[in-house]
């Protein structure tokens, strides 16, 4: 017997007669009157170091061609519905292949205004997670219906049978010094352009 066995065997004996409670799911945020939820979800966003935008749905298109370098070659996945320069269309491409472009346009499923967190269930216009987690640069398109108060909200609106991707902020982690280093496990620049 091993030591893991050993020792989930004495937890599972210790747990024999124990009554676990049912895990009750926290209830949705009430409406909070007069809360301008895509403005905290906006001020949430920028304080993960995001550049954040706001535009009308008629501006869409030049807010994203001004949150892409010049001349940037960029993976846009099925179902963006946008025209978008340099776009380069996600035939199954490699790692390798994602790595050499300059950056990802997706749209997002939720945006959450209490955590500034946007997640996407990868359905169209979201592709594949590997879009989201390879470029540099990530410009993820919120429309502002998206905005939720907080996670009980989201959680109904997400297909729990496709992967999902929480995103706060550019991919950051800390040093050994504490030192913020970005960009390690993801995008190193994250633009979010809210609609509406």
């Amino acid at each position: 017997m091993s030591a893991r066995e050993e020792i989930l065997g004495r937890v599972r004996s210790a747990l024999v007669g124990v009554d676990v409670p049912a895990v009750v799911a926290p209830p949705p945020s009430l409406p909070r009157p007069g809360a301008d939820l895509v403005g905290l979800f906006a001020e949430r966003v920028a304080d993960y170091r995001a550049v954040v935008v706001r535009c009308s749905a008629a501006d869409l298109a030049e807010h994203v061609r001004a949150a892409l370098p010049a001349a940037a070659r960029v993976v846009v996945p099925a179902g963006l519905d946008l025209e978008v320069p340099g776009a380069v269309p996600d035939d199954d491409l490699s790692a390798a292949e994602l790595d050499a472009l300059d950056g990802v346009v997706t749209r997002a499923t939720v945006g959450i205004a209490e955590t500034g967190t946007i997640v996407l269930d990868h359905g169209p216009g979201q592709g594949r997670r590997v879009l989201t987690l390879v470029p540099d640069l990530h410009v993820c398109i919120v429309d502002a219906a998206q905005v939720v108060a907080d996670v009980p909200d989201a959680i109904p609106l997400l297909d729990v049978t496709r992967p999902q991707t929480w995103i706060s902020g550019p991919s950051a982690t800390s040093d050994i010094e504490l030192d913020r280093v970005e960009g390690v496990h993801g995008p190193r620049r994250l633009h979010v352009i809210v609609v509406g």
